[in-house]
């Protein structure tokens, strides 16, 4: 596992303009549906979204305050790159019209230069919902980010270069050397958080911050490794990371000045002791 600087977006040849793609919304899963652990093959054509080069998934829970912005901000940013790319948001059973209030991105000047839709998840839990969006992806390259645009969005360019140099992971850290916290979480954050990143090094001994949401990798590996991915809460991406090593990839960290944003979900009283449970879990069956 290697961290490296943050540094300047390189110029590059372009990979292809973006293209147009029209909104699509898929139908959340059913009971019916087969769990993702299940899965022994690619989903069917009609499932997945058109190909590009990079696709962006927002798991979205309740996110009606905090997503519009995110989305205009990663649209803006996405339709001035070179590469081909799309923005998926996976709504995980919002109760607030989450989705509702995304209908504007779809027609506007951003949304036909980016390609962008949502599809819905009827699996609770943050880790079902990027799940979702993966193995949906057809994408050359995949991955996700917060609702909460907490990591800069222009992250992304140095993140592309590097994922174009072959590696299995490419994700933000707030603990490799150079990183930065613009705006600090709460003391018992804080605490949280260190005693999490104790036991997540049982599992990933050279990653300094697994829970940055903020991770990225080559499509073709993403989509085989979910397959066998179960956990549905927040010790879903320690998991994921796990997957990838085990598979022969390496996992690169990206240092970012990170700011924490109100309104998370996560409640250390209800998803404190079932996360580090499942961490000891995914411990226990490397």
């Amino acid at each position: 596992m290697t961290a490296v600087p943050a540094h300047a977006p390189l110029t590059r040849s372009s990979d292809g303009s973006p293209a147009a793609r029209p909104p699509s919304r898929s139908r959340p899963a059913s009971r019916r549906d087969p769990q993702p652990g299940a899965r022994t093959g690619p989903l069917p054509g009609p499932l997945t979204r058109p190909a590009v080069e990079l696709e962006l998934v927002i798991p979205a829970f309740n996110e009606r305050a905090r997503l519009p912005a995110t989305v205009a901000a990663t649209l803006r940013f996405l339709a001035r790159r070179p590469w081909s790319s799309a923005v998926v948001v996976v709504d995980n059973n919002s109760v607030d019209g989450t989705a509702d209030c995304l209908g504007r991105f779809a027609s506007s000047a951003m949304g036909r230069a980016v390609g962008f839709h949502v599809i819905g998840c009827g699996e609770q839990g943050k880790g079902a919902a990027v799940r979702r969006g993966i193995e949906t992806s057809s994408a050359r390259f995949v991955g996700y980010a917060d609702a909460d645009n907490a990591t800069p969005i222009e992250t992304l360019d140095p993140v592309m270069e590097l994922l174009r140099a072959g590696h299995g992971a490419v994700i933000a850290s707030r603990h490799a050397p150079g990183a930065r916290l613009a705006v600090e979480q709460s003391p018992l954050r804080r605490s949280g958080g260190a005693l999490f990143r104790t036991l997540a090094h049982l599992t990933l001994p050279g990653v300094a911050d697994t829970q940055c949401g903020f991770k990225f990798f080559p499509g073709p590996l993403a989509r085989e490794i979910v397959r066998d991915c179960h956990i549905d809460g927040f010790a879903f991406d320690v998991e994921l990371l796990a997957r990838v090593v085990k598979a022969g990839g390496d996992v690169v960290e990206v240092p970012v000045e990170w700011t924490d944003q109100e309104g998370s979900t996560f409640s250390a009283r209800r998803d404190g002791l079932r996360s580090m449970a499942d961490l000891l879990r995914i411990s226990l069956a490397r």
